[in-house]
């Protein structure tokens, strides 16, 4: 799916909050195929990793170094509590604005034909 990207850079937060894993350790490449595999294809590392670190600046996510698999070390990302409470507050906040934005998009549509 094509998606403006300003747009995507707007919720690029919001959607990475949604695929990291409290549990699981996600490194970069890892979570750019769980947002592709999402829908949300074309997200460039140079978008992602600002938005990555923004995200542990702001303490919903932390950052662990380890072991790249044959290779240099690498960044594990991972959801922390005040994460996994910004999704859901941004969540709700997505939900309303969605609501709002359909019906406005809607009712110009109809109003056009």
């Amino acid at each position: 799916m094509a998606v403006n990207t300003a747009w995507m850079r707007a919720v690029l937060p919001l959607c990475l909050l949604g695929v990291l894993d409290a549990e699981e350790k996600n490194y970069g490449y890892a979570l750019l195929s769980r947002l592709s595999d999402a829908g949300l294809e074309g997200v460039k590392p140079a978008t992602l990793y600002p938005a990555l670190t923004r995200l542990e600046e702001a303490g919903a996510v932390e950052i662990e170094w380890g072991a790249g698999d044959g290779g240099p070390g690498r960044k594990y990302y991972r959801i922390t509590e005040q994460g996994r409470e910004q999704l859901r507050r941004d969540s709700a906040a997505w939900r309303d604005l969605n609501r709002t934005v359909t019906s406005l998009a809607k009712d110009r549509t109809a109003a056009d034909s």
